[in-house]
């Protein structure tokens, strides 16, 4: 397995630093087939116009945010545009505040394609529909794209679809802002362009400011911002790609909110979203959403105290034991087995080699010493995380490379790793940030 150097050093300094790498996930992907199938299922009703819904649920180390990345990868491969936000204090589905804002802001800024994966596609997206109208236009009419007949063939093609969006809800203003975003691209209006950009960005705070320079009477709101994504999404399938995903990791912010009635507002907003894509309401648009098992199924505060979810979400009485449904609406994951730990750690050993051009020179059977030494601490069992794991082996590598007299057999006995408690464990289901 050969990895270029610069994906190498931000997957192993991504691991070490206990988050999950935004890059070179193929290289240490391990398990979960049955749920990235799932998913991909998904993927697949969506690019024939339908839309999905999913919940991932897991226990902090279970695999969340590493299942989202890694579909997060899987989907732009396949021509998929893809946004994704951290829940946090700050951004919420719904809040008075500007915390829904907050959310869409942080989902357009994090836009992505294969061709910009680290966020920041709009305006390409935006350039490049404009730019394929236009070589179509020129292939089908072999007009010399300087003529005055050339712009009018462009202008209905653009106007054809924009017609399309303004049939949906806020698609008139949508589809207005479209059209002032090619005109100004043809004139070479920067200023133009960057207003408009600026304006489907949810940066323009009042309707006049937004009146006075750009002559719409309407800003995106902490309200309204859904609708905008189901709007981009039926745009982005008329601009070229096959869907978009949305991918909102940490519900687990939602149900630390203090205020019942704020949490259930924002419950009502998983619940408009989850009826949507269910009824036909949203098309080529999927949502996945990870939260722990207690934000999901927690009565008093989670995602069950509000009803019209719980009676969609909870469990088939059927589903149980290894009998589960990789079709129903919560997918919940596992920990890795001590199998794949093993495969995976032989996977981060072959990077490091890589990253720091030795020969790697740990042994599987010291691999598996390793492992048993990580789950042969007390409590292990119930709270050790992958992530945990994970950072001692790169920790073990790390001081092997700079100690090459000391065996791997020395270096497992001298790396003091402190015993969990149930009341850090507490602390890491709350707080912890990665999980593989």
């Amino acid at each position: 397995m050969r990895i270029p150097k610069r994906i190498a050093s931000a997957v192993i300094n991504s691991l070490k630093g206990g988050v999950v790498p935004r890059t070179g996930l193929p290289y240490i992907t391990v398990g979960r087939e049955k749920e990235i199938e799932a998913l991909l299922r998904d993927v697949d009703i969506i690019s024939d116009g339908g839309a999905s819904f999913r919940f991932i649920v897991g226990k902090y180390g279970s695999g969340k945010s590493f299942m989202l990345q890694t579909i997060r990868s899987h989907v732009m491969d396949r021509n998929f545009v893809v946004v994704d936000a951290d829940l946090s204090p700050e951004r919420r589905l719904q809040g008075s505040k500007g915390q829904g804002l907050a959310t869409y802001k942080e989902l357009i800024r994090n836009m992505s394609t294969k061709t910009r994966p680290d966020g920041g596609a709009l305006t390409l997206i935006l350039d490049r529909w404009i730019s394929n109208i236009q070589s179509e236009t020129a292939t089908e009419t072999s007009l010399d794209d300087s003529s005055p007949e050339f712009t009018k063939a462009v202008e209905k093609r653009i106007f054809a679809v924009v017609n399309e969006l303004s049939e949906m809800v806020h698609g008139f203003d949508f589809a207005k802002l479209l059209t002032m975003y090619y005109r100004a691209a043809v004139s070479g209006d920067d200023e133009s362009k960057n207003k408009v950009v600026k304006w489907f960005r949810g940066e323009y705070a009042t309707k006049t400011e937004a009146k006075s320079e750009l002559g719409v009477n309407i800003i995106i709101t902490d309200d309204d911002w859904y609708e905008y994504i189901k709007l981009f999404a039926a745009f982005l399938k008329r601009a070229g790609y096959n869907g978009m995903l949305v991918l909102i990791d940490e519900l687990v912010n939602i149900y630390k909110i203090p205020n019942s009635i704020t949490r259930q507002y924002n419950y009502e907003k998983i619940l408009t979203m989850y009826n949507d894509t269910l009824q036909g309401k949203a098309s080529h648009l999927g949502i996945i959403m990870g939260g722990t098992p207690q934000c999901i199924e927690d009565t008093r505060r989670g995602v069950y105290s509000y009803e019209a979810l719980r009676s969609r979400l909870a469990d088939s009485r059927f589903s149980s034991g290894d009998l589960t449904d990789m079709m129903a609406p919560v997918i919940r994951l596992v920990p890795l087995t001590y199998e794949e730990m093993l495969v995976l750690t032989e996977k981060l050993a072959d990077i490091h080699a890589q990253l720091f051009d030795y020969q790697q020179k740990i042994t599987q059977d010291e691999m598996i010493a390793f492992l048993q030494a990580e789950f042969g601490r007390i409590g292990a069992d119930s709270h050790i995380t992958p992530r945990e794991v994970i950072r001692d082996f790169i920790a073990v590598l790390d001081i092997s490379l700079q100690n090459p007299s000391r065996t791997i057999a020395e270096v497992i006995g001298t790396v003091a790793v402190p015993q969990p408690s149930p009341s850090s464990a507490e602390n890491d289901d709350e707080f912890a940030e990665f999980e593989i």
